[in-house]
């Protein structure tokens, strides 16, 4: 079998696809550009670092953000469903539909939605907490989750608020890992802990700077099961790979890259 496997796009197409045929394309997550987003909530950090007032998000921004967000994730989607059949899961980034719908009635505004047109679209499958089997082969997909390990690794200003969210989040993600079992290949967003996971992205808060923010309830899982492949994105300066026992992990990065694997 043979994947086209695709870092977090956030927007960006590959320079150059091989003219190979593929069996399936996967993407690690977070399909569109976010910069609107992105710059907004690291300015945020910063700011409640230095004891600043918060900016308050506006219906203007909120227009700009959705329409970055939404235009260029069915740019991406269009290009790689004509490649193969499209296998993804949604990452961090503008991942529910109710997001969208909040501010909808938050503004009294008509804003894009994106997630549902991805889902009408031909070749086209979001993937969520879902085990596949491919003629015999066992891919797991787990939607992005917040770990506790994060929120301890990191500690937002929010801590309990996010803590009480994080339980619940790692509660659910250790049951889809449960069921899944072993599996040849996992598609995860976040890296395992530890492992090609280490924030050193120039835009993040200095007090980020050197931690890990990676997950330990994939890295318990990959230790358990020992899946042939995991592949991640998110932590985008940590593209790479590293092997953890039998387990070759693949970090594939982001914004036009990818690899391919024969499997």
């Amino acid at each position: 079998m043979k994947l086209l496997i695709v870092g977090d796009p956030h927007g960006v197409l590959p320079k150059r696809i091989p003219n190979e045929k593929f069996d399936a394309v996967i993407i690690t997550g977070d399909l569109g550009k976010a910069d609107e987003a992105r710059k907004f909530y690291m300015n945020g950090l910063e700011r409640e670092r230095k004891n600043l007032p918060e900016i308050k998000k506006d219906l203007n921004f909120s227009k700009r953000v959705w329409k970055e967000i939404s235009s260029s994730s069915l740019k991406v989607i269009k290009f790689y469903s004509k490649i193969a059949p499209v296998y993804l899961i949604l990452g961090n980034v503008a991942n529910k539909d109710s997001s969208v719908r909040e501010e909808e009635k938050k503004y009294k505004i008509k804003l894009p939605h994106y997630i549902p047109l991805l889902r009408k679209m031909k070749n086209v499958n979001i993937s969520k907490n879902v085990l596949r089997n491919f003629n015999g082969i066992k891919i797991g997909f787990v939607e992005h989750f917040l770990d506790v390990s994060w929120v301890n690794e990191f500690k937002p200003k929010d801590y309990n608020e996010q803590m009480k969210k994080a339980r619940k989040q790692t509660k659910k993600a250790e049951k889809i890992l449960k069921r899944f079992g072993k599996v040849d290949v996992l598609v995860c967003h976040a890296p395992p802990y530890g492992i090609l996971d280490k924030v050193n992205f120039s835009g993040a808060p200095k007090n980020w700077q050197g931690k890990h923010a990676g997950s330990k309830v994939v890295l318990s899982y990959i230790k358990k099961y020992q899946p042939k492949y995991v592949f991640c994105g998110h932590i985008h300066e940590g593209k790479g790979v590293k092997k953890l026992g039998k387990t070759i992990i693949h970090n594939v990065g982001c914004c036009g890259d990818y690899l391919i694997k024969n499997i």
